[in-house]
Parts: structure tokens; sequence; C-alpha cells
């Protein structure tokens, strides 16, 4: 019989070695044969590593699958479909403050993108139904549409109202769009198809986020009684210097600023015309704050400033943005020039943007003593609770303050509270009266449209018949929340004294409808939007 010679040449040791792996070696096959040390290690850790290639191999086979089944499977999650950087950032925002992500992109994705458990993925077109349907679309809370083409992004957003139609219970949808008047122009139209479907979307672009964004990060304070004014220059184009004036003017009236408190200058080739423009579309312009427009570029304004720290902070923002930033860095007037600070808007320089502000001892580049921030649009845009604050929440949050500006003295202990503290029952009702408005306007031959110039004007009759309409509306919102008439209020029972008809509602009930009415016109006029009449007038018909 052949015998196992220890002795035996290296190749023929490690063949039988090798052999061990398929679970098989001749020297083995001996009676008691004097193994080598190298066999006696192998035979143990040859099945040990079978083993393990036979588990990773499953584990990769199966996880696309396991993968694909919890995002099928989600509940209350977020959906962000695209695959721009935007798409990405706001995935990651998401899931860093502990929102579940389910992200839909017709690349495909990468494993190691998906290594967090709450962080799933779907490749595919999100223009196809089965896609929005495997990204749990149906159970989700919210649906962030940020692809890079508008087409597609409306295509998508149109999938997914179909999916949603009849569901008494459907995620709210965000849809980005890349030129900001399309995006104002789109959001009359929405609001006028508003009450006409259960769920609810908005569209939104990164200016108005980010320019909202700005005031949240670096507050602006009124100067103290007798001091001089803030001063504030907006230079560039493109349409972030338009939508960071309005917001400005917007954010100095909430914070209660005087507006001769408020000087700005704004800088650009067509200043005038682009003032001209806002004020025509947003009347409170006029009224917050002091504005002054000078048709000249940048370059040619600064060598005119004399005076050190004449601004308190200079807005920068141009289609060119190395230019731009080359300005920025080396122009030593524009650091003088300002008090506070150089904010220097960009698209594309997120990177740049964290190498000056990547906080405390991980800042690589000189800020010129706090006084160059360079501030990333598309970095800031990411934030979901500002894109979740739309029109609807906006418009919602405003009658509430009218109410209780209107009604304290009369409202409930449960209503008589700032909108934060509001329960989400009564935050849907002032949700439900803001979609409620176009349904309204058409019953008096109006629409909504962007406002360009003077309101249109609403007959006394009109607005007994909106508020009539408007009545209608809350009781029947106040029934499906199982309320009822009583003679005296009682918050625990639902019970209301106000659930009655029109022509049985008291003085004080009709008073509180038609001032509603009358503000919903200043309301609109606040985000930029007006009424328009199609039809001939109501002056004695009733509804």
């Amino acid at each position: 019989m052949h015998q196992f010679r220890p002795d035996r040449d290296w190749p023929d040791q490690w063949y039988y070695t090798f052999q061990l792996f398929v679970l098989g070696s001749d020297p083995l096959q001996l009676p008691d044969p004097p193994l080598p040390w190298q066999l006696q290690v192998a035979r143990f850790l040859a099945p040990l590593f079978l083993a393990a290639t036979v588990v990773e191999t499953a584990r990769v086979l199966f996880a696309g699958e396991m993968r694909r089944l919890r995002a099928r499977t989600a509940r209350r999650h977020a959906i962000v479909c695209g695959d721009t950087p935007f798409a990405k950032a706001l995935a990651a925002q998401l899931f860093a403050t502990g929102e579940r992500v389910v992200v839909v992109r017709s690349a495909p994705i990468r494993p190691f993108e998906l290594r967090h458990r709450r962080m799933l993925g779907v490749s595919g077109d999100a223009r196809s139904p089965e896609v929005l349907r495997a990204a749990g679309l149906r159970r989700a809370r919210h649906l962030y549409i940020c692809g890079g083409d508008d087409q597609f992004n409306h295509a998508v957003s149109v999938t997914a109202g179909t999916e949603l139609q009849l569901r008494r219970s459907s995620p709210y949808i965000f849809v980005q769009l890349h030129r900001q008047q399309t995006c104002h122009l789109l959001q009359a139209r929405r609001l006028g198809a508003a009450g006409t479907n259960r769920f609810r979307l908005d569209y939104f672009h990164v200016d108005d986020v980010a320019a909202r964004m700005l005031y949240r990060l670096n507050p602006l304070h009124p100067p103290a009684s007798g001091g001089p004014p803030v001063r504030l220059l907006i230079a560039g184009d493109g349409s972030f210097p338009r939508v960071l004036l309005v917001e400005t003017a917007r954010y100095w009236r909430s914070v209660g600023g005087h507006p001769d408190q408020l000087e700005i200058d704004l800088i650009g080739a067509d200043a005038g015309r682009t003032l001209a423009t806002l004020r025509a579309r947003f009347p409170f312009l006029a009224s917050a704050c002091r504005v002054r427009a000078h048709n000249e570029l940048l370059e040619t304004w600064l060598p005119r400033i004399t005076r050190p720290a004449r601004y308190d902070r200079i807005h920068l923002s141009h289609r060119d943005e190395s230019k731009m930033l080359d300005l920025a860095l080396e122009s030593t007037e524009l650091w003088q020039a300002v008090s506070d600070a150089v904010f220097v808007a960009t698209y594309e320089a997120t990177a740049l943007a964290d190498a000056f502000h990547g906080g405390e001892h991980n800042d690589l580049l000189d800020e010129v003593a706090g006084k160059l921030r360079v501030y990333p649009i598309i970095t800031r845009a990411c934030d979901a609770r500002l894109i979740a604050d739309d029109l609807t929440e906006r418009l919602a949050r405003r009658f509430h303050q009218r109410y209780l500006e209107v009604a304290r003295s009369s409202a409930s202990p449960s209503s008589a509270v700032a909108w934060s503290q509001l329960s989400e029952s009564m935050r849907n009702a002032n949700r439900a009266q803001v979609q409620g408005i176009a349904a309204k306007m058409q019953k008096i031959g109006c629409v909504i449209a962007v406002r360009n110039g003077e309101d249109g004007l609403i007959t006394e009759r009109e607005q007994e018949v909106l508020a009539e309409l408007e009545h209608r509306r809350w009781c029947e919102e106040r029934a499906g929340q199982g309320w009822r008439h009583a003679e005296r209020r009682d918050e625990r029972r639902k019970r209301h004294p106000d659930l009655v008809a029109w022509q049985d509602l008291g003085e004080t009930g009709r008073a509180k409808a038609l001032d509603a009415v009358r503000y919903m016109t200043e309301m609109l006029a606040d985000e930029g939007f007006t009424i328009v009449r199609l039809n001939e007038p109501i002056r004695a018909t009733t509804v």
C-alpha cells in the first residue's frame, strides 16, 4: 500500500493542503497518517473558510432583495427621487435627522451608499408606477422629486398623483423646479387646484429655501432706538438677488423692524426694472424697507464707496461664479466697506464653502476676520423643515395668526395658542381653509394668478358670497371631525354654537367669516398672488 512520507517534496505538501478546500486530501485517506503541521492547521481552517464563502455569497445574492423588500414595506418614510447633487444631499440630510429614507435613482445604487439600515434604495425610472410602488409610495410621509430636468419632475408628480388618487392618507409631495419664475407661476396654478384632490403638493425652488435659511443662520436685528439704520447691498444677476431682496423685506417685517431702519442698495445692470417688477408683485416691499436701485455693475459702484463700513452686509450673486469669487477674494474695498460680512452666494462652490467654514479647528482658509462668507445655496436649501414650510403651510399659519388677532377674546383655549402649539387637527383645519380658496373663487368667476400690479376688486356682495361659502366649508369640516351644534361651546364634547346655516348665524360669526375673506386678498398679495376676474361681478345674486 502506498505510504505517505512526511519528507515528500514541498509541492506535494502544498497540493495536498489545497485539496482540503474541496473537502478532500490524499494523505487523509490513509490509516493514521503522520500528517505535517500544515495539514493539521488547514483541515480545520479550510471548512471554516468554505462556510464563510458560502455565507458571504448568499448575503451578496440576497442583500439586494432584502433592501428592495424593506423599501417596499417601509412606513412613514421619506422618498427622494433624483440623481442630482441636491437630491443626494437632501437624502443625507433627512437621514441625519433620523428619518427613514428611500432613494430612487435611475443609475445603479452602489451598495456602500446604503450601508445604513435606515437608508434604502430603488434603482429605476421614477416615472414608472412600479418603481414608486417599490419605494413604498402609498405608505410614505413625504415624497421629494428632485430630478435635474423640470419635465422629468412633472412626469414623476403626475405618476405619483395617479397612484394616490382616492386615498384617504397620502404623502406630502414636494416638486423641485429649476426656474424660479416658473416655480412661482405654477404655485398659483397649484393653489387653484389644491381642493380638487386629496393629496398635498407644492413646488419649490432652491433660491427660496436658501434665502429663508440665510436669516435663520444669520439673524438681522433692528437697531436700537435712535441708532443708524441697517444698511445692506445686494448685487448681481440671476434669480437669487431678487429672491433675497423680497425675503429680506419679509423677514424685516416679521421681526418688527421699522421701514426707515432698513436701507438696501440694489446693484445690477437692470436693477431699476427688477425693483419695479418686484414691487408690482409684492406690495409690502414698498412699505417694509427703503430700497434704491442702481443700474450699474458692482465693479463701477465699489470705487465710489469712500466711507469705511458703509454697509452692514453685502450680498453677492452672479451667474459667472468664478468672476464673482475672484472679486470677493481680491477686493479689499469690499472688506473695508462692510461692518459685518460679505456673503457670496454660490451654487457650485460647495467644497470651497466647507474649506472656509468647516467648523471649529477645521477651517482651512482665512475668513478675513469673519468678513468673508461663502454661502452654498444647494447645501443650505437641503432643509426638509423649510421645504415642508410650503405655500399651503405659510398661508395656513397666516390665517391662524389673523384669527388670533380678531377673535382672541372669544377663541377657545385650544385654538388661542401660537401655531407651534396648535394641535394637528386645528392645523389641518387652517390648511383646509387654504385649499378651499380656489373653489370659492370659481363660484364668483375668479381665479388666482401671479400679481403684476393692482389687486382684483371683489364687490361687497361677492364678499358675502365667499363668506357664506367659507362658513359652509367650515361646517362640513367640523362635522367631519365629529362636532355638533349646541348653544354653548364645549371642547370636550365637540359642540359649537356656530354650526348652523348661514342665515341662522349670528353677527359675530358672520363678522369673522367676512374678515377672513377680506384678509385673504392681502394675504395672497404678500405671497405675490392676486385675484383675476373671468366673468362679470356678482352684485345682487344669491349663492
